[in-house]
């Protein structure tokens, strides 16, 4: 029998420093304890627990009608989360019945709590919150609707239920009876006050498909998926998301999000949630009954017509609102030419001047308008030259970006009278830094940089670039753990050691932890930076150009002896990670292998294979005979072959069509998985005569360490 779980409401000590009081042998620190099904008695009742399912019998989860929807939406999630663990669904009722047990959802001022559970002390605390047993009841109380939301979420993962499950498959442990043991769980605001994902550049779900083949850039995402982005957020207790960026646009997402309990926001060009993109695409020009010239200077009544128009359509709605002023897709605005630097830097503060105006004129008295400035790119020299320039004011948020690789490019100094914020990313497109197939931030990098962001004191906003979010919920969940409580990461040395060590032990079992956590090790080693994951792709482009020559009766370029040593030694490298690999998998269960080879064991492959087949290419290349030749190519083509299988195991559902070719992985594009594989494919079907390759690209998109040729 487990020991009563039993958190003490040490307040003054706790939660100054914004986090969840805990017995000292359980440790204060973040990642030093299993989370999932942590607070579930697996032996007999004691003193104190509370049976919430046994037999034919299960509790009822009590939530007042004057509840917010998203404190209902939480419930609801709840109560199918103890369906999943127990095999029977607890009602959702009003008011409690008399001696039946009840998962009481209360926020401050919504209904009576009792003084066991400590309320008062969360008073005008920011998303605060207390889950506590008390007699046959639980209470999850809330300072606001969303701290009693993130109670209902933190009791569903001690639980069992996995935050992360729909992109792990994980199924939650059975267990009937139900008992949660005896708790008193105390959590402070969160560090970071906005924190949310940004589903950035749209290329695997949209629907219809265009004449390519591929998900249409400006289609539909179903309300499926965006339910499952939602819930991923809520449960790892972020409160915003920024769901759109060239994708047609319902009213019923952002609808969702906000009753859901999610601030909708959006990225650093779509000004005042107004779709700059969609203004000649989706037609939003004509239906807002100006020019479809996004130009502050020649259509300048026009354009604030336009951005009135994201106003109107989501201010009744929780909104954060995105000013500034960039063009219509993620590209500098183009001001007139001779433009000096004072005349930009007068432009941006009249600019925003007007968009804060405008949010507050259409705005609806009982909302407070948020603001945030996003410096992305250009708009952050742009600012350092001369910030008093701007002149921004109060209430806007400055956000500052990274490098679209994980390091900031800048910070505060001085917080000045303004709050701050940051833009990150996890997936990235563009040039030589795209990540769009497997995570590539290692934890060391997090770590090191949200603590620079912490210390910083730019904890009012934090936006995170999940693209689709599959390939990068490891990190997320790090991010999330993080901008949640930054005192209790930081309060022990290694965070990133401790995250890795937790994280294989709480999705990999102790049986299988340590060598989880080893191969975890060797893949941030051998696959931390774009060019890495391609780097054997590019080699083979390399090489089809050449033997396509070989056979044209050309004399071939000569492949560096430098370049096949570095190939030779990947490749070494990465046999090695998936032999420990394989060998790892070996004590986990059907669950855990499937979830590891997806989540680490992909991204070898992807590397391995078509190093590999770059390898016997090499070979090919050299062979003293056409036979010898082309016997090689083959067996380059049987690489590739194992690595479509591979794939296609990973796109199981919901990930149907997951790795297939889209406008972001085109048939040659350095994102797509399976380029060798059509390079290779087209130069056998042809005889080596007509090969299918893309034009030579432009030096500067080759990532650095692409191999000659």
């Amino acid at each position: 029998m487990r020991l009563s779980h039993l958190v003490t409401f040490s307040l003054a000590a706790s939660l100054a420093a914004g986090g969840a009081t805990v017995l000292a042998a359980q440790s204060a620190a973040t990642w030093s304890a299993p989370l999932r099904g942590s607070w579930v008695q697996t032996g007999s009742a004691v003193s104190g627990d509370v049976t919430l399912a046994t037999g034919a019998s299960v509790c009822d989860i009590v939530v007042g009608a004057n509840e917010g929807s998203n404190v209902k939406q939480a419930a609801a999630f709840l109560a199918g989360d103890i369906e999943r663990i127990s095999g029977q669904r607890a009602a959702i009722v009003e008011q409690p019945t008399e001696g039946r047990v009840a998962i009481h959802l209360v926020t401050l001022g919504g209904g009576r709590i009792p003084d066991e559970v400590g309320a008062s002390a969360m008073q005008g605390q920011w998303e605060a919150y207390r889950v506590a047993t008390a007699g046959n009841d639980v209470w999850l109380v809330g300072s606001t609707s969303r701290g009693t939301a993130f109670a209902a979420y933190t009791l569903s993962e001690r639980l069992g239920v996995d935050p992360l499950y729909i992109w792990t498959g994980y199924i939650p442990e059975h267990h009937n009876p139900l008992i949660l043991q005896r708790t008193r769980f105390a959590q402070g605001p969160p560090t970071v006050r906005y924190r949310g994902f940004f589903h950035d550049d749209e290329d695997i779900l949209p629907r219809p498909f265009d004449a390519r083949g591929y998900p249409s850039q400006t289609g539909d995402v179903s309300l499926d998926w965006y339910k499952r982005f939602f819930e991923t957020a809520l449960r790892l207790k972020m409160n915003m998301v920024a769901p759109y960026t060239r994708v047609h646009r319902r009213m019923e997402v952002q609808q969702l999000a906000s009753d859901w309990g999610l601030y909708y926001t959006s990225h650093h060009y779509d000004i005042l949630l107004s779709n700059p993109f969609g203004i000649t695409t989706f037609n939003l020009a004509a239906e807002r009954g100006v020019k479809p010239e996004y130009d502050w200077f020649t259509n300048h009544d026009g354009l604030l017509g336009y951005w009135k128009g994201g106003v109107v359509e989501n201010r009744n709605i929780d909104a954060i609102w995105p000013v500034g002023m960039r063009g219509t897709s993620d590209r500098a605005y183009t001001f007139p030419p001779g433009t000096t630097d004072e005349q930009k830097a007068q432009t941006f503060h009249d600019v925003i001047a007007a968009e804060v105006d405008i949010v507050k004129q259409l705005l609806p008295k009982e909302r407070t308008p948020i603001f945030h400035f996003t410096m992305y790119t250009e708009m952050l020299d742009q600012y350092r030259k001369n910030p008093q320039a701007f002149g921004l004011p109060d209430d806007v948020i400055i956000v500052w970006p990274d490098d679209n690789d994980g390091h900031m490019r800048g910070l505060p100094t001085e917080l000045g009278r303004w709050k701050h914020g940051v833009y990150y990313h996890l997936a990235y497109l563009g040039s030589n830094l795209s990540k769009q197939i497997v995570n590539m931030v290692p934890p060391q990098t997090l770590a090191t940089e949200f603590q620079k962001i912490v210390k910083s004191g730019a904890t009012e906003f934090m936006l995170v670039n999940t693209s689709e979010t599959r390939e990068y919920v490891m990190g997320a969940r790090m991010i999330a753990d993080i901008t949640w409580n930054a005192p209790s990461v930081y309060s022990a040395p290694d965070p990133a050691e401790r995250f890795v060590k937790w994280w294989s032990r709480e999705y990999f079992g102790p049986g299988s932890a340590t060598v989880a956590r080893a191969a975890y090790d060797r893949y941030d080693s051998l696959l931390n930076a774009p060019d890495k994951i391609w780097y054997g792709s590019e080699a083979v482009e390399g090489l089809v150009r050449r033997l396509s020559d070989r056979v044209a009766g050309k004399p071939p370029a000569p492949v560096s002896a430098d370049t096949v040593a570095q190939l030779q030694a990947r490749e070494r490298e990465l046999a090695a990670a998936l032999a420990a690999t394989a060998k790892a998998k070996q004590s986990m269960t059907l669950e855990q292998q499937q979830y590891f080879a997806e989540n680490l064991e992909l991204g070898f492959q992807v590397a391995e294979r078509q190093t590999h087949a770059a390898l016997l290419l090499a070979d090919a290349l050299k062979a003293p005979t056409t036979d010898r030749m082309w016997a090689l190519v083959q067996r380059a083509q049987a690489a590739l072959d194992q690595l479509e299988i591979e794939l296609l195991r990973a796109e199981h559902p919901p990930f149907e069509r997951w790795y297939h070719e889209t406008w972001i992985r085109s048939t040659f594009s350095t994102n797509n998985p399976h380029r060798s594989y059509n390079e290779v494919r087209s130069f056998i079907a042809s005889q080596g005569r007509a090969a299918v390759l893309p034009s030579p690209r432009p030096t500067d998109r080759r990532p650095t360490s692409r191999p000659p040729g």
